[in-house]
């Protein structure tokens, strides 16, 4: 089961992670992505959007 790893930052300065592990969510989001962005997370690197930070793990 893959598992797609969101952390952002809150107004207060805090950072978050939010860990989304339902495919039908995670299909959602993918499609959000461009194309190089996607092939990337399917790689298991990091890509940033704006100030969040995404993360693909298999």
């Amino acid at each position: 089961m893959s598992l797609l790893i969101r952390r952002y930052k809150l107004l207060t300065g805090l950072m978050r992670e939010e860990r989304i592990d339902e495919p039908e969510r995670i299909a959602r989001y993918l499609r959000l992505f461009e194309k190089d962005d996607v092939k990337k997370l399917q790689a298991g690197e990091k890509v940033f959007i704006e100030k969040d930070e995404w993360q693909l793990l298999p």
